[in-house]
């Protein structure tokens, strides 16, 4: 065989497996991000309270270890072109040292535009400069919003006509530019796309040097929202694994919008989805319900675990759905999952999961061993909720 070919092969074959040994992120990168509760109002003060209580309330210890600022944090730029930040944070760079001080790592935002949504200063023309900055101040996230690009891909596509996927290959060189110049910069820093999975990020993510890149339009505390983003996750499984993910946005767990249970499917849905856990809640006010759905030991081992695959809709009829997902181990995870309004009496095969001879069956938010189940296992689903099961052989 030809070298060059010989090399080219080897390069496709173990790119993954070497993306994930080098990527900051070989399982679902989890924390938190300040957009769905604080937008633009959030300041320093309150990513330092919110550094304060996720060791306070055990979540540090459970996983969650980004502290992510979202968009509103820029100032204007110096003399040289440097970003700074605004009046709510004067101190990057000692706001980084506080939050690495709780063991924790510090996340920030941009966009590959002039603007970002909230209309603050982007990066364009200033890839390799903003991440030296943020590499100098000690940021360990970077957030890169698509928001006001889309104004040069709409002037590709006008400069070349003939040419009907020249908008989506100037994103892609975008973002490319980016994850390169904060390669450059030595320091590990996990790298998330967010453009609403325009042009299928999931097909080219790993290619520009991210870990995780949104699959969806933006998140809201309802139901309805909730839902249909996870129900929209089930046709590209097979792109998530060790070292890059699908992101299906943030989560909601906390806000006020949802009840409990709700919550509860909306956790138990993004745990099977091996989708990254970036709460949005305010944490100083988070009640005991919140704090036990976000800290489940069993449901974030579920999407931490190191096999790294995402969960497939086994079966959808009506208001149901299964969801299966393989842990390592041998086991598989299966969500019992309802859309209807009231309590659900489903049911599946073992055989078709994987457990022709019976399994032990756990039932992870109850936390309670079921015993020895075969043939068909049938559970009760309460309205908008999830039964989540762990089998085992």
């Amino acid at each position: 065989m030809n070298v060059r070919l010989l090399l080219a092969s080897f390069a496709v074959l173990f790119a993954p497996a070497l993306h994930a040994q080098t990527s900051p992120a070989p399982t679902p990168p989890m924390g938190w991000n300040s957009w769905n509760h604080f937008a633009g109002k959030v300041t320093d003060a309150d990513v330092r309270a919110t550094a304060d209580q996720l060791v306070s309330t055990g979540m540090r210890d459970a996983g969650y270890v980004y502290v992510n600022i979202d968009d509103t944090w820029q100032g204007k730029r110096d003399a040289n072109g440097a970003i700074r930040g605004n009046e709510k944070f004067p101190d990057m760079k000692a706001l980084a040292d506080y939050v690495h001080s709780k063991g924790l790592k510090l996340g920030i935002y941009s966009s590959p535009g002039e603007k970002t949504c909230a209309g603050y200063a982007g990066s364009y023309g200033h890839e390799a400069q903003d991440a030296q900055t943020y590499a100098a101040w000690g940021v360990d996230f970077l957030k890169y919003d698509l928001c006001s690009f889309g104004d040069q891909m709409s002037a590709e596509r006008k400069a070349h006509p003939d040419d009907p996927q020249a908008g989506e290959k100037l994103m892609i060189a975008a973002y490319k530019k980016m994850g390169d110049a904060l390669r450059a910069t030595g320091r590990p820093i996990l790298y998330s796309l967010c453009q609403y999975g325009f042009a299928d990020p999931w097909k080219w993510g790993p290619s520009v040097g991210a870990s995780m890149w949104r699959t969806t339009d933006d998140i809201n505390d309802t139901w309805p929202r909730m839902f249909i983003i996870g129900q929209e996750q089930a046709d590209i499984a097979q792109y998530a694994g060790p070292g890059h993910w699908n992101d299906p946005d943030m989560l909601e767990i906390g806000n006020g919008g949802m009840k409990p249970d709700e919550y509860r499917q909306h956790m138990s849905l993004w745990a099977m989805l091996a989708a990254p856990l970036l709460a949005g809640n305010d944490l100083t006010k988070m009640s005991d319900v919140d704090r036990s759905i976000l800290t489940n030991r069993e449901v974030i081992a579920i999407d931490q675990d190191p096999l790294g695959k995402q969960a497939t809709r086994q079966y959808e009829h009506a208001d149901m759905s299964v969801w299966t997902k393989p842990l390592s181990g041998g086991r598989v995870a299966v969500a019992l999952v309802t859309s209807s309004w009231g309590e659900r009496r489903m049911q599946f095969n073992l055989a078709e999961v994987g457990f022709p001879n019976g399994a032990s069956v756990r039932d992870v938010w109850d936390g309670k061993d079921l015993g020895r189940q075969s043939g068909v296992f049938t559970g009760v689903v309460p309205g908008h909720g999830v039964l989540l099961l762990i089998l085992s052989k």
